[in-house]
C-alpha cells in the first residue's frame, strides 16, 4: 500500500466531500484494517442534526443487519460443536418455525391464503436467505399484510413481528427478510440463553468487543449518534428513532449497537482464520466453508424498495453475478472498486456497509444513520472509500 499518510489524506478528504455537499451526510465514520490492526480510522460531521456532538470514532450505531454475520458465526460455532445440523429440519430445535404456513395471496374479503409448505426450513436455508422469509420494505405481500393485517414491524422486536408467512416453498429461491432473527431464535432453544449472553460469552469476549449489545448501557447513549431522514429533495432532517431498549426478543438480523471500532475486531477475526484478540472464535476449516457459494443455482437479486421512506431500490454492483455464503454476499466477479472476486460484504438498513477481502487480508466498514436505505451521498461515499484502498493496493504493488 502506498504510504498510510497518503492514504489517510484520501479518505479523509471522501469523508469531508460526503458530509460537506448540499445533499451529503449528516455524519459519517469510517474505519480499515488489516490482519493486525485498523490502519485508518475517520470521523466527520455530526452526530445528529441540530445538535452541537460531534461524531467520533467511539461514536455508536444501530448497526441494522451488519447484525447478521454475528448470529451466522454464533450458528456456526454451534455447528463445531456438533449441536446445529445446518441440514436437519429447524422445527427439531425450534417447533414453532415449523408452524409457517406459505402465502399464496389474498382472497375477495382480502385475507390471506395460507397452506403448509412442501418442505421443512433447515438453519442452511436460514442462513442463506432461502427460507421463504421477507421484510415489508422490500416485498409488497408482508407490506400489505402490515397496512392491512397490523403485521408489526420486525424493529419492535416482537415474538409477533417474527410469525409471518412464508413467501414460497423453502429452498425455493433467495429473497432476503427475517431468516437470521429467526436463526437466533434456533440458537438461543440449542444453548438455552438469551442471544445477547450467548454472543457475549462466545464472540465478543473472545473478540475484546466491549461495546456492542442489544441494549444501550449509559456510556453508550452518551454517544449514540441520531437517525435521519432524506427527503425528495435531497435534503435531511433528524428524525426519532431507538430500537426497543429492552427487546421481546434479541433479533438476530438487525438488533444490535456496536461502534465501528469493535466491529473492525469482527472483520479481523474473519481475516484470521477464526482467530480473535483473545482466543478462537471459529475454527479456519469453518471459515473455509463459509465463504464458498452456498446458494447452489440462487442468485442474490435486486431488493426493491416498496417502502421509499425505508429503502430505495438497492443493489450491490449492478450486473454482477452475487451469491450468498454463511452469511454473507458473495461478490462472484472483481467489483468496479477494486473488491476481488469471492470477497465478502453486507450492510445496513441506516446505510451501514462493510467487506472482507479475506484474498489480501483486508477489511472496511462505513457508519452512517440515514434513511431510506440505498441513500446516494452515503452508498456513494463509501464505494469512493473502497475504491481508494484498492487504488492505493495497487499503487504499492
Amino acid at each position: 500500500m502506498k504510504s498510510a499518510a497518503a492514504f489517510k489524506a484520501a479518505v479523509d478528504n471522501i469523508l469531508r466531500d460526503a458530509v460537506v455537499s448540499n445533499s451529503g451526510v449528516s455524519g459519517v465514520v469510517a474505519m480499515a484494517t488489516d490482519r493486525t490492526q485498523t490502519f485508518y480510522e475517520g470521523a466527520v460531521g455530526k452526530r445528529q442534526l441540530g445538535h452541537d456532538a460531534e461524531m467520533t470514532t467511539d461514536t455508536v450505531f444501530a448497526i441494522f443487519s451488519t447484525t447478521k454475520a454475528i448470529t451466522g458465526t454464533a450458528a456456526l460455532q454451534l455447528v463445531e460443536d456438533g449441536h446445529l445440523d445446518l441440514d436437519a429440519p429447524a422445527k427439531k430445535y425450534l417447533p414453532e418455525i415449523g408452524r409457517l404456513q406459505v402465502i399464496e395471496g389474498f382472497d375477495e374479503s382480502g385475507e390471506p391464503q395460507l397452506r403448509a409448505p412442501k418442505r421443512d426450513i433447515t438453519t442452511r436455508m436460514l442462513l442463506t436467505h432461502t427460507a421463504g422469509l421477507g421484510y415489508d420494505f422490500f416485498n409488497s405481500t408482508y407490506a400489505r399484510l402490515a397496512q392491512e393485517k397490523g403485521q408489526p414491524s420486525i424493529i419492535t422486536a416482537s415474538r409477533a413481528a417474527l410469525t409471518t408467512p412464508l413467501l414460497f416453498d423453502p429452498g425455493d429461491r433467495w429473497e432476503y427478510g427475517s431468516n437470521l432473527d429467526w436463526c437466533g431464535q434456533v440458537i438461543e432453544a440449542i444453548v438455552g440463553e438469551r442471544l445477547g449472553d450467548v454472543f457475549q460469552a462466545r464472540i465478543f469476549e473472545p473478540l475484546g468487543m466491549q461495546e456492542t449489545a442489544f441494549s444501550l448501557s449509559e456510556t453508550m447513549r452518551e454517544r449514540v449518534a441520531g437517525m435521519h431522514a432524506r427527503h425528495a429533495d435531497g435534503t435531511l432532517s433528524a428524525m426519532p428513532f431507538e430500537l426497543p431498549p429492552e427487546p421481546e426478543i434479541h433479533m438476530g438480523g438487525h438488533g444490535l449497537y456496536s461502534t465501528v471500532g469493535d466491529y473492525m475486531r469482527f472483520i479481523r477475526m474473519w481475516l484470521n482464520d477464526g482467530q480473535g484478540e483473545k482466543g478462537q472464535v471459529l475454527q479456519a476449516d469453518t471459515i473455509r466453508m463459509a465463504e464458498q457459494n452456498h446458494l447452489h443455482g440462487q442468485s442474490v437479486t435486486m431488493l426493491p424498495g416498496v417502502i421509499p421512506a425505508l429503502s430505495n431500490d438497492a443493489e450491490f454492483f449492478p450486473g454482477l453475478q452475487k451469491s450468498w455464503g454463511l452469511t454473507f454476499m458473495i461478490n462472484d466477479e472483481e467489483a468496479p472498486t477494486g473488491r476481488p472476486a469471492g470477497s465478502l460484504g453486507w450492510a445496513g438498513l441506516a446505510n451501514l456497509f462493510y467487506w472482507i477481502d479475506r484474498r489480501n487480508g483486508v477489511g472496511g466498514f462505513w457508519a452512517t444513520q440515514i434513511l431510506p436505505f440505498g441513500d446516494p451521498a452515503s452508498f456513494g461515499g463509501y464505494l469512493a472509500f473502497e475504491t481508494a484502498l484498492y487504488d492505493s493496493l495497487r499503487q504499492s504493488a
